[in-house]
């Protein structure tokens, strides 16, 4: 049975469509879920898109966690769902309390939109199985407050718990700290990154195919399940 993978717009979302091309891309059907709604519809999982949810007021992600929809998800990522927010997407798990931390404006004040290195650091997620440890890839990055932060305390639960996903590889662009791009729940359901894997998913399009993984990896959760 085809995996249906739930991807959520949001007004001023802006990479629902592309989510949904990935989806379809790794082989799952994509299913179209909008930020008033009540139900899941029954997915297998769940992509928070990057964008400007809401258009980014009061902080990005902070009236997106109050969307109707997050009603359905927060819980359903407690049960085990596979939830992956992208960019703005992780910005709203860090808001919706599903991640730690918090993402600010990038060191230089200045939105940077480039192609990055990036190494897997935990392998073993739903979302990132079907890579190597230490796996480099090269994705696209867009984002004005990509910067990742959290308090010491914080910062080594990650480190002891294997939560940090993915770290830049070639620089830090943005100012995170420890040079981290992405971070996953203890669970390893819950994903945040903040480079697009959705955007490089063929070398047709994109800078390469190295994103693909993180779709298809999730494939192999649900079946698993």
């Amino acid at each position: 049975m085809t995996a249906r993978i739930g991807v959520v717009t949001f007004p001023g979302s802006l990479d629902d469509r592309d989510a949904r091309r990935a989806v379809r891309h790794a082989g799952a059907e994509a299913v179209e879920l909008w930020h008033a709604d009540a139900s899941l519809r029954g997915v297998d999982a769940v992509i928070l898109p990057g964008g400007f949810s809401y258009g980014d007021y009061l902080r990005c992600g902070a009236i997106a966690r109050f969307a109707p929809v997050m009603g359905e998800i927060i819980p359903a990522a407690g049960r085990g769902l596979p939830v992956l927010g992208i960019c703005n997407g992780f910005q709203i798990l860090c808001e919706a309390h599903l991640l730690p931390g918090a993402l600010t404006r990038n060191a230089a004040r200045r939105f940077v939109n480039r192609d990055v290195r990036i190494r897997i650091e935990n392998a073993a997620s739903a979302w990132t199985s079907g890579y190597q440890p230490e796996q480099e890839l090269t994705v696209v990055l867009k984002s004005g407050e990509g910067a990742y932060m959290a308090d010491p305390a914080t910062l080594a639960e990650l480190e002891a718990h294997g939560q940090i996903l993915c770290r830049y590889a070639d620089g830090n662009p943005n100012g995170s700290v420890a040079d981290i791009a992405g971070i996953v729940s203890e669970a390893g359901n819950v994903a945040g990154l903040m480079p697009h894997p959705e955007h490089a998913v063929e070398t047709l399009t994109g800078p390469s195919a190295d994103g693909l993984t993180f779709f298809t990896s999730v494939l192999q959760a649900v079946a698993l399940a």
